[in-house]
């Protein structure tokens, strides 16, 4: 027996519950500013504990990739991805949680070929097509000379 597409779209359709988009909106919102708001404390505390400006953003980048990286391993940060949606994507705790991820899911497979092999299955193809896209671009402001 042979489902359609439309068969199986109206089977999806009925299976699946509508989310509530405003709500997901506001909370993606209200978490991503919150991670947002984190990140600036971070900055703030080590540029008064007296880093300089780039000091104290690479300290701040590193807080948040390193309790990230806990959080994911402690299975919190997949808890607050729940109800944050979106709001969990930015851009540094994204990637941090993106590397972390997929290495715990494989780490039963050893070390080599599990956790080492499978840690960037999902953040690798975003650091290829971020380096491939910053060369295109570098290489269009070198040729027309736009800086």
């Amino acid at each position: 027996m042979s489902i359609s597409k439309d068969d199986y779209s109206k089977m999806t359709d009925k299976a699946s519950p509508n989310s509530p988009k405003l709500l997901n909106c506001i909370k993606a919102f209200l978490f991503g500013g919150a991670i947002c708001l984190l990140g600036q404390v971070i900055l703030t505390l080590l540029q008064n504990m007296g880093l300089n400006e780039k000091e104290a953003q690479a300290g701040t980048s590193s807080a948040l990739i390193i309790l990230t990286a806990i959080l994911t391993g402690i299975g919190v940060f997949d808890r607050i991805a729940r109800h944050a949606g979106a709001g969990t994507i930015v851009p540094i705790t994204g990637f941090a949680n993106s590397v972390v991820s997929p290495a715990l899911e494989f780490q039963h497979e050893g070390f080599v070929l599990g956790t080492a092999s499978q840690m960037f299955t999902i953040a690798g193809p975003v650091i290829v097509y971020g380096v491939a896209s910053s060369f295109l671009y570098g290489l269009i402001i070198f040729i027309f000379k736009l800086y």
